[in-house]
């Protein structure tokens, strides 16, 4: 048996793979997130650790016969250890925005673009640790080991500080080219290599479970692997890992995903370029910040029950006039404006604006968001040959089509493909303790169903995404007042 841990932003997800490598039991431990100013957003790393705890406890039927265990999670977090392995603060998550003019520091000071393939962008973890060093110097000083969010996990779980290329890639501090620690960029932000863990590709071993967690959890001398960044992991887990083979994922944020056999940056768009999570692989990202976000919170303020009482109700009542356009910039934006102060916003309400058309209208602007990413990919010569829909996301039928038409792009929908990141972790604990081969164990699952785009919708969504384009731009001046 094979364990794969997803350290989610809304949830600890643990799933187990049998040696076939199919999915025998899953489980998953909710989480929260404070808001503690304007543009922040953290969580207790002591939680992650905790609900992973519950997570695994709760699959003890499985426990002995566990052969390793791989990683993932949200990326960019930044989690300051002291020198007894303790938080020093909360963790400052990849949906944090307050570290917008330390990005344009870094930008004057340091060639960020050249040395890893990325604008700088307040998501990334090295400008939380320009503000850190800003706005809490005494916590900084106290500063010597800054983890991601799935590394701090493996640390309570291995005592070892390692990490893996695809989530290093998404801190800002790695040649990303080379697959190393770059000493320029740690120097920009007065850290140096000693601050940071071991980099591993994602199929290697980085420890073994430590005595008192194997004792807890029922196992023996588990091995723990590198793992992945969410993103990456979940591309591993819908057999995304060749060129043309890319991935589409609903989840909190929303990120199109395209595997690369080469390192071609294009940062100007707000493309991410990092490492892939199997060794010499890259791959190219285009991200928004709030895709199935955009949806709970609509779903929250007009009374649904849920996001699927809101997607039936909407399938009986599909609006055809008096639907605004939506800025979905609840969280500010990454691609391709890289601007965390932009707003969200709704353009064209009327009086026959109602509950229907307001969240249809989130659905359309989350597409328009997502082509935004696509054309953005495009000019970076990404190769978007095959898409598969991957995260809670994919349960609409209403939304996959409602895409579909938007990208004007074929999805491809799989079986297990809201287990993501989860089953790509266990893929890679295998990858990194078995002799099955990348390509017998990164299949991708069976296709359910494929969605198609409606030609006859094409000039209706061209249309409107034109307009979608044409508000952020006009809206733009204003974000920063607004602020």
């Amino acid at each position: 048996m094979y364990i794969g841990i997803d350290i989610g932003t809304s949830s600890v997800k643990a799933i187990v793979l049998n040696d076939a490598g199919n999915l025998v039991d899953e489980t998953s431990v909710d989480l929260s997130t404070s808001r503690p100013g304007p543009l922040m957003s953290e969580q207790n790393p002591r939680a992650w650790w905790l609900a992973t705890d519950t997570a695994i406890r709760s699959l003890s039927e499985y426990a002995s016969d566990v052969k390793a265990i791989g990683l993932s999670g949200q990326m960019h977090g930044a989690v300051l250890l002291n020198a007894q392995d303790e938080p020093l603060r909360a963790a400052i998550l990849w949906n944090d925005g307050r570290s917008g003019q330390e990005c344009q520091e870094l930008e004057d000071s340091t060639d960020v673009r050249t040395i890893t393939g990325n604008a700088a962008m307040p998501g990334f973890t090295a400008p939380k640790l320009l503000w850190v060093h800003k706005h809490e110097p005494l916590i900084f000083n106290e500063t010597k080991k800054v983890l991601l969010p799935k590394d701090y996990v493996r640390l309570k779980m291995t005592g070892e500080y390692a990490t893996d290329m695809s989530d290093a890639a998404g801190t800002l501090w790695l040649d990303t080219a080379r697959r190393t620690w770059s000493d320029a960029m740690l120097e920009a932000t007065s850290l140096t290599p000693n601050h940071m863990p071991t980099l591993y590709e994602g199929n290697q071993i980085t420890g073994e479970l430590l005595p008192s967690v194997a004792s807890r959890w029922g196992m023996s001398n588990v091995a723990v692997v590198g793992g992945a960044g969410d993103q990456a992991a979940g591309a591993i887990g819908a057999g995304s890992y060749q060129r043309g083979y890319a991935t589409l994922s609903l989840g909190t944020s929303g990120v199109i995903f395209a595997p690369d056999n080469e390192y071609r940056p294009n940062p100007a768009e707000g493309v991410h370029t990092f490492c892939h999570a199997l060794p010499n692989t890259w791959h190219q990202m285009a991200v928004i910040l709030s895709a199935a976000g955009s949806l709970a919170w609509i779903t929250n303020e007009l009374g649904f029950e849920s996001e699927s009482h809101l997607m039936t109700e909407l399938e009986k009542n599909v609006p055809t006039t008096d639907v605004p356009i939506f800025l979905p910039y609840l969280s500010g934006e990454r691609t391709p404006y890289n601007n965390p102060r932009a707003k969200g916003a709704f353009i064209g309400l009327t009086l026959g604006t109602n509950k229907y058309t307001i969240a249809w209208s989130v659905l359309e602007g989350v597409a328009f968001a997502l082509r935004n990413c696509k054309d953005a990919l495009l000019n970076a010569q990404a190769d978007l040959f095959s898409v598969s829909v991957i995260g809670g996301g994919t349960r609409s039928d209403l939304w996959g089509q409602l895409i579909a038409d938007v990208l004007n792009q074929e999805l491809v929908y799989r079986h297990d493909a809201a287990v993501g990141p989860a089953l790509g972790a266990a893929r890679l604990a295998m990858l990194g303790t078995s002799t099955h081969p990348i390509d017998e164990v990164c299949q991708p699952a069976i296709v359910r169903r494929i969605v198609e785009p409606n030609p006859q919708n094409q000039e209706r969504f061209d249309s409107r995404y034109a307009l979608f384009k044409t508000a952020y731009q006009q809206l733009e001046p204003m974000f920063e007042d607004l602020n």
